[in-house]
């Protein structure tokens, strides 16, 4: 069987991609199912690992190839086939950063004892920042951001379905969705919380009823996880997009003034509603932690601490859950009654500790100099957005990110594939929103050389 699974896939591969890409130029409506395939699979990963160790404990354990790069390579080719007309930029915005991450996460090569582990990690590098290159210069047009919404939307429904039915019919004290752990569907589901409630409140007469459900609906998600910091963080996300929301002045606000103060009122009904109705568990899992995991989370920060003391660029890449183990030392401080077995330790609940461990301090610095780069871009892109109608996507995402930065000093689930592929798309989007706000600057100040006698206003981003 496991031989029939390989002949599909690259019967797929061989097939499937040019004739998908031949019917997306043909027919709009492939076109947009391709992209929200590009959007679907990176939450319901369908791949095969070329080769696999999933004994391993790190955050890759092969060699993966899945659907979601068969969609790449579909958009990747629609993409070059619209250089004429949309010419594509090589290095985007925050790429070279992603690039200097990248050698850096290499160079731990040199300390790296199984260069298979860091092999697993290098080629999901790699492929993220594919990822985000293709949808960076994918996006291109207004109404392709309007499509991707609809697919974030389509994805709440189909996420929510699914963790309607492991917490009802499987009976999952805390569900997980299609995610390998509750915890990453906490952070994947940051994103559609932020856009559907961003998008309620930011854009006017765009079915309210519907964006609002979706909003409920991610909400009671992230509720089923039981996940103590992601249920914080998630109201700390929307607080955030509430906050801003609220604290904008521009013509399109002032007409939304009266659905905000409604929702005002309701939302938090609506929340107190919820809590109730979960309490019971809510309160169980906050008073059934167990304090060997609180810790175990110490002693391992302190381990990958020692880890990125010792060696300038770290102790290898993915290699944090073979060196946390013996006849190495940096765990012989972790008593053997709360690691796992007697022989195998976890990993650093941290992400940041865990780059720093595996790669060094410089490196981590690098990662945190990009997230902020993004971050700091998102919040300009509010300022510049004034009167468009694309304003409730950066106002999202800085609810979103703000999650996922917080999430990541708790939690290593951004290393994840999952996870990993969606803040690239982040990114992505980020960087797209800036190329259409120049691209407009550019417009309008060319229509200002044309015809300098007319009356010029503010260069508006809805007018492209």
């Amino acid at each position: 069987m496991p031989e029939l699974k390989y002949l599909i896939f690259f019967a797929t591969l061989i097939f499937g991609v040019p004739i998908g890409y031949f019917l997306a130029l043909r027919y709009s409506w492939v076109e947009k199912l391709v992209f929200f395939l590009f959007i679907f699979f990176t939450c319901e990963m369908i791949d095969i690992n070329f080769y696999s160790l999933e004994d391993y404990r790190g955050s890759s354990r092969g060699f993966e190839f899945g659907m979601v790069d068969i969609t790449m390579y579909i958009v990747l080719a629609l993409v070059c086939k619209r250089s004429h007309q949309y010419p594509v930029k090589w290095l985007p915005p925050g790429a070279i950063l992603y690039l200097l991450y990248f050698i850096f996460s290499c160079l731990s090569l040199v300390h790296a004892d199984v260069l298979v582990y860091s092999g697993f990690e290098i080629t999901k590098m790699l492929r993220m920042f594919l990822y985000f290159w293709i949808a960076f210069n994918y996006l291109q047009r207004e109404e392709q951001f309007e499509t991707l919404l609809q697919s974030i939307g389509l994805i709440t429904l189909y996420i929510f379905f699914l963790v309607l039915r492991q917490k009802y019919v499987n009976g999952l004290f805390q569900s997980m969705g299609p995610f390998p752990h509750q915890n990453s569907l906490t952070m994947y589901m940051s994103l559609l919380g932020a856009l559907s409630l961003s998008r309620l409140l930011n854009r006017k007469a765009i079915y309210v009823s519907y964006w609002f459900i979706l909003f409920a609906m991610a909400s009671f998600c992230v509720l089923s996880t039981l996940s103590r910091a992601g249920l914080a963080l998630y109201v700390l996300n929307c607080s955030i997009v509430f906050f801003i929301s609220l604290c904008l002045r521009d013509k399109q606000q002032k007409e939304m003034r009266k659905r905000k103060c409604v929702i005002l009122l309701i939302m938090p009904l609506v929340a107190a509603a919820g809590l109730y109705k979960a309490s019971d568990s809510i309160i169980e899992r906050f008073t059934s932690a167990p304090k060997e995991s609180k810790i175990s989370r110490i002693l391992l920060a302190q381990a990958a601490v020692n880890m990125a003391n010792e060696n300038i660029w770290g102790i290898g890449l993915n290699n944090f859950g073979h060196k946390i183990n013996d006849p190495y030392p940096y765990g012989a401080h972790i008593p053997v009654e709360i690691s796992r077995d007697g022989s195998k330790r976890g990993l650093v609940e941290t992400a940041y500790l865990m780059i720093a461990a595996e790669t060094g301090w410089l490196n981590l610095t690098l990662f945190l100099t990009m997230l902020f780069y993004f971050y700091g871009k998102n919040l300009i892109n509010i300022v510049r957005l004034k009167n468009s109608s694309l304003r409730y996507i950066p106002v999202a995402l800085a609810g979103c990110l703000t999650q996922v930065y917080l999430q990541t000093t708790l939690e290593w689930v951004l290393k994840q594939t999952n996870n990993f592929y969606q803040l690239m798309l982040i990114f992505a989007l980020i960087g797209a929103i800036s190329k259409l706000l120049n691209k407009g600057e550019r417009q309008a100040i060319d229509k200002h050389v044309e015809q300098p006698k007319s009356r010029q206003g503010a260069p508006c981003v809805t007018s492209i």
